[in-house]
């Protein structure tokens, strides 16, 4: 499996190969690669940062990750190639893995290229050009993140000053988004084609204003895997930190399977104090829903009452302030579980 790995990593380094590496990996048998439908993107943010562990991944649990995907039956494509492969219904190679990286921190440059590029596997930045125009200390400069983009690295879009986007008005995201999009071209010469929420925060005028803003997707920062029928502006990241970033949570999370779900509520993220009754109808091809489980924030609980294929998920405390996560998961055959998440955002003007 090593040498398959390292094929398609040499595949994905020439451009106009896409075709080529998924009509091998269809055709070669089941030796090299099952279609698949879904794909988990992963989310880091520093590299052996010591000081900021909540955003940082240590380097050892870093080249732990790195290893564990070359030695695994596992395939790297970038992010923009995964996208465009589910909204135009071509499989995708089993175990297929994005690697993002929000924010553009000098760490990225220094630690996390040198690694991916000795793997060989591809990955995204989403720039926040505030900072990198202030030549913020811990920041990459734009003659780094230029050298990132020569040598095929995804540069999309996080924002100017990487605000919190649902306490800001329409006209003031809108302007974040085209100064971010206008400084991108003018030091790249290119135009972003994806976008990340910073902090992971979204509305409903949030995630409208994006998808208004001619990208090809948005992500968020809630747990779960990448699907056809998932809504492209709010797609769910893998968060990986010092203390999630252990090896043995890594490897559940790269062999993560999703939950198709519609009609989920409620619609927007942004809530108030009072936590919102959680609904969504589960595909039916999922199969048997009994031992669904729904995880709520620390010092919740959550009551699951199922009918049929809808779920409804009520929450007992009330909602925090700031960023509550939900995390739904289930088993599948084989070992593998379904997960989906979601994150909930309740302002200060929310008390």
């Amino acid at each position: 499996m090593r040498a398959r790995n390292r094929f398609i990593r040499e595949k994905r380094r020439q451009p106009g190969c896409f075709l080529t590496a998924l009509a091998l990996f269809l055709f070669l048998g089941p030796t090299w690669a099952v279609a698949a439908d879904s794909a988990v993107v992963l989310l880091y943010h520093r590299f052996g940062e010591d000081s900021h562990p909540d955003t940082n991944i240590r380097i050892d649990q870093f080249e732990d990750h790195i290893a564990t995907l070359v030695e695994g039956n596992y395939v790297v494509w970038p992010l923009g190639d995964i996208i465009t492969a589910l909204k135009s219904g071509d499989p995708l190679p089993e175990q297929t893995i994005a690697i993002t990286i929000d924010d553009a921190f000098a760490s990225v440059y220094d630690h996390a290229w040198p690694r991916l590029r000795a793997a060989g596997f591809p990955f995204t930045v989403f720039v926040a050009t505030d900072p990198v125009d202030a030549a913020a200390p811990d920041f990459m400069t734009w003659d780094q993140i230029r050298t990132l983009h020569d040598h095929g690295v995804t540069i999309a879009a996080h924002t100017a000053s990487h605000l919190h986007m649902v306490d800001a008005s329409i006209a003031e995201n809108q302007a974040e988004i085209e100064r971010s999009n206008n400084r991108l071209r003018e030091e790249l010469g290119t135009s972003p084609s994806l976008f990340s929420f910073p902090y992971g925060e979204s509305s409903l005028d949030v995630v409208e204003t994006v998808r208004q803003a001619d990208y090809k997707a948005a992500f968020g920062q809630q747990s779960g895997v990448v699907y056809p029928g998932a809504d492209f502006f709010l797609l769910p990241r893998f968060a990986l930190n010092e203390s999630y970033g252990r090896i043995d949570r890594f490897k559940m999370i790269i062999d993560m399977l999703p939950l198709p779900v519609t009609d989920f509520l409620p619609r927007s993220m942004t809530v108030g104090e009072i936590a919102p009754v959680v609904g969504f109808t589960v595909d039916p091809a999922v199969g048997d829903l009994s031992r669904l489980s729904c995880y709520p924030w620390s010092g919740s609980t959550a009551d699951i009452e199922i009918l049929n294929r809808r779920v409804e998920v009520r929450l007992t405390s009330p909602m925090p302030l700031g960023r509550s996560r939900l995390n739904c998961t289930l088993p599948a055959s084989n070992g593998y579980w379904r997960w989906l998440g979601a994150l909930f955002y309740r302002p200060q003007s929310a008390q």
